[in-house]
């Protein structure tokens, strides 16, 4: 059935339908017109057992005339071919007819059919046929009495072994050449309303195969085209509409996903650019000062020489500070690295954390302050991660803040959560650039604009994995102002 088409399949399913109800319809006629038949010749000759009865006297105090009734059973049949005529006692039993030696196959009758004909039952009526066992045929009966006394019957079947086989051999001509009209007249009428009800019940899904056969061979952009188009904002009932709705979506679906990752790989291009860019710098400058510490190192004097390798010990650091911090994002973004969350106090782990910045601080001439709400409860979270958000991030105020500028950690507690606020007195972010500033790293800016790097990446990623975020407070001072939270 695979190698057949949808509209070839459903002709095939009509055509063996068209087939079963012109049988069908055709053995109901016959059948009809058969009982028809026997309603009518029963009704007809409802009375013949009775004149028989009448008129001819078959039962006398000497009992049955066998010759008489032979004879007279002979002369009925003789002059209608289609009837057999038997005589009955009370009890059924055949007790007189005219069959010829071995024809008469049973010899009682069932007094049920009798007496129900008698009583006035909707015909036809069916009795027993002594000729054939197997069948039942309309008859007509009469009862014969003396002295009111019930002493049998007169009983005729009306369509004898004879009329029986001649009515089957017509009845099956009938059946063969009604048979053969109404399949050639209802194949042919039906067979063209078929085709062209199939025609149009199968428009939808050659236009659903058409629009499947446009994605497979247009790319993309058949799918995005198939995505925007147009659909009925009420559902559907039908079913192929149904799913030409759900190719829809699903082109939609297609669609976006094509947008996200090329907008993914748009970021990573820039990602391996910026990347690119903040390692030439220190790299170019260490290659320069080797090299010049290569060429002239006999005409340097000592003080030269250890200002030249303390700026490339320095570009050193800076490229291997950054080489760490991808290393670390990657195992982050790759769920290398799992938070093994404990209980802990956030506010003696800031105190540690500023203790390690006092004397960049000194250095710098700046000031560190904390302002922490009293009656902070313990947080569950990784001890080790939280310490590297807040080591990125007051590293990153530090080199954004001026000398004699101000760095501020703020901790209050909301419901179910320690809030943490790191603050700085620096240029601040450019408008352009806060929606940018934890998915674009960029250490060196040709515009100067202060940017976050993968140190804010890192701490997105972390504070991600304790299911929390990162965010920056719009505040109308002079400066920036990150916000995040750590769960009780």
């Amino acid at each position: 059935m695979q190698r057949y088409t949808l509209s070839q399949r459903l002709m095939m399913v009509f055509a063996l339908l068209l087939v079963a109800c012109c049988a069908i319809s055709g053995y109901m006629q016959v059948r009809t017109a058969s009982q028809y038949s026997q309603s009518v010749t029963q009704h007809l000759s409802v009375n013949l057992a009775s004149q028989i009865a009448s008129n001819n006297p078959l039962l006398s105090e000497q009992g049955l005339d066998p010759n008489l009734v032979h004879k007279l059973f002979n002369q009925l049949m003789a002059v209608n071919p289609s009837v057999e005529v038997y005589l009955l006692d009370s009890k059924g039993n055949i007790i007189g007819n005219a069959a010829p030696a071995g024809k008469l196959l049973r010899h009682t009758v069932g007094l049920g059919p009798i007496n129900a004909l008698l009583s006035g039952a909707a015909m036809p009526v069916y009795g027993d046929n002594p000729r054939d066992p197997a069948r039942q045929e309309v008859f007509s009966v009469a009862p014969l009495k003396m002295a009111g006394e019930l002493k049998g019957y007169v009983y005729i079947i009306l369509q004898g072994e004879e009329y029986t086989a001649l009515a089957s051999e017509a009845q099956h001509r009938s059946v063969i050449m009604m048979a053969l009209r109404t399949m050639g007249q209802v194949i042919l009428f039906g067979g063209l309303i078929g085709i062209v009800a199939f025609r149009w019940v199968t428009r939808p899904v050659r236009k659903l195969i058409a629009q499947v056969a446009t994605l497979e061979s247009g790319g993309m952009q058949a799918i995005q085209a198939l995505a925007h188009r147009k659909m009925p904002s009420a559902p559907s009932r039908d079913e192929v509409a149904q799913l030409q709705q759900g190719f829809v979506h699903l082109a939609k679906m297609i669609d976006q996903q094509w947008q996200s990752l090329t907008m993914q790989d748009q970021m990573r291009r820039e990602f391996v650019a910026n990347i690119s860019h903040d390692l030439r710098t220190p790299l170019t400058s260490l290659h320069g000062y080797l090299e010049t510490l290569s060429i002239k190192s006999d005409t340097l004097s000592s003080d030269e020489r250890q200002r030249y390798l303390s700026i490339a010990l320095s570009q050193s650091q800076k490229v291997g500070k950054l080489a760490q911090e991808l290393f670390e994002l990657a195992r982050l973004e790759y769920g290398v690295v799992k938070p093994q969350k404990e209980s802990f106090s956030l506010s003696e782990l800031v105190q540690d954390v500023l203790q390690k910045f006092e004397l960049t601080a000194e250095s710098r001439q700046q000031q560190l302050r904390m302002d922490i709400q009293p009656g902070i409860p313990q947080v569950n979270a990784d001890p080790g991660m939280i310490e590297r958000v807040l080591t990125n991030l007051i590293d990153n105020a530090f080199r954004h803040t001026p000398e004699e500028g101000l760095i501020e950690i703020r901790l209050y507690q909301q419901t179910g959560k320690v809030m943490v606020q790191v603050n700085d007195s620096g240029p601040g972010i450019a408008e352009e650039q806060k929606n940018d500033l934890f998915f674009r790293p960029t250490l060196l800016n040709m515009r100067k604009h202060r940017v976050g790097g993968l140190g804010l990446i890192i701490v997105r990623r972390i504070l991600q994995l304790h299911d929390s975020d990162i965010q920056l407070v719009d505040r109308p001072q002079r400066g920036a102002c990150f916000e995040f939270s750590v769960p009780v």
